[in-house]
């Protein structure tokens, strides 16, 4: 394929979803988010696109009570996706997960109640999911074992680098009720990572979507397909969460780079763009040819925009 920018196709690119909150027997969040519904819509718009993912993670609170059945529907859901695509499965616990029906329903394992931190290799770029989680708390918390763990994961660096993927995100958060369900003693966290290879920090938890920088390592907080957190909400509600805005991103690897991009799980009626078939056409073009057909302002593409969209 050709390529028609300055940057060549990702080495990598990771679906990052988040938040599922799904519930034994199909039931509906709050009786009123059909979250497996939800999930089911997300997860179909991803095997209609064009995107090629080497891996799904997933950034915890993969159900809302825990429940067994949840984690069984879970897996029906994602499984034969995942299977259909070719891509690696990447769980990460969160604070609505149980770690034993997490470890045994998930990985096919022994019930355990230790820490659910695992390294995957997806050719070269190693991802590491760290359990954020406190058993009967929704606060992040990490323990010393853990930490001193990480530290030896990170030891040697992988050829493409590392993500660490977890659930509650190191950031600050506007909704300021939200911080007090951060994760504590986050100064510890980033003395381990300091100097190591770890070029992204993938999150969830926060029920929308944000970007910022713990220390100079990006993170990337994809919203939930369950419900979301309305930022814009009326000053007279403390929180609003919305069924509206679900969402997951699209972690794209280069070589000295990481993008994320969001993109929302209903999409919007189409009112402009370009059927495939044209791709061929302007590879066919010299760089030239496609300056002046696609960037030129007086070209016949950009003079008749509203016609573009019945080609």
């Amino acid at each position: 394929m050709t390529q028609l920018g300055q940057y060549p196709p990702p080495l990598r690119t990771i679906i990052h979803l988040s938040d599922t909150h799904l519930l034994g027997e199909g039931r509906e969040l709050y009786g009123k988010v059909p979250v497996e519904q939800r999930l089911q819509t997300a997860l179909e718009r991803i095997e209609r696109s064009a995107i090629a993912p080497d891996a799904f993670v997933f950034t915890g609170d993969l159900t809302d009570l825990g429940e067994a059945d949840g984690y069984r529907r879970l897996r029906a859901a994602v499984e034969p996706v995942i299977e259909r695509m070719g891509a690696e499965l990447i769980w990460v616990m969160g604070n609505h997960d149980d770690r034993g029906h997490y470890s045994s329903l998930l990985f096919d394992l022994e019930p355990s109640d230790a820490p659910q931190d695992r390294v995957y290799d997806l050719r070269g770029l190693r991802v590491i999911s760290l359990d954020t989680t406190v058993p009967g708390y929704h606060h992040g918390e990490l323990e010393q074992s853990q930490l001193e763990w990480l530290r030896a994961q990170l030891a040697t660096p992988a050829p493409l680098g590392s993500i660490l993927a977890v659930h509650h995100p190191p950031v600050p958060t506007p909704l300021e009720v939200m911080s007090v369900l951060e994760l504590h003693d986050q100064p510890a966290l980033a003395a381990v990572l300091e100097g190591s290879d770890v070029r992204a920090i993938l999150g969830g938890h926060l029920h929308y979507s944000t970007h910022g920088t713990f220390g100079k390592i990006p993170v990337h907080v994809a919203s939930a397909t369950c419900y979301t957190l309305d930022l814009g909400a009326d000053r007279d509600r403390l929180l609003s969460g919305v069924d509206g805005g679900q969402s997951f991103d699209v972690i794209s690897v280069y070589e000295h780079a990481i993008v994320s991009s969001t993109i929302p799980v209903t999409p919007g009626p189409e009112v402009t763009g370009f059927a495939s078939t044209f791709r061929p056409m302007i590879e066919g073009m010299t760089p030239e040819q496609r300056l002046e057909q696609l960037s030129s302002k007086s070209s016949h593409l950009n003079m008749n925009e509203a016609a573009a969209s019945d080609v």
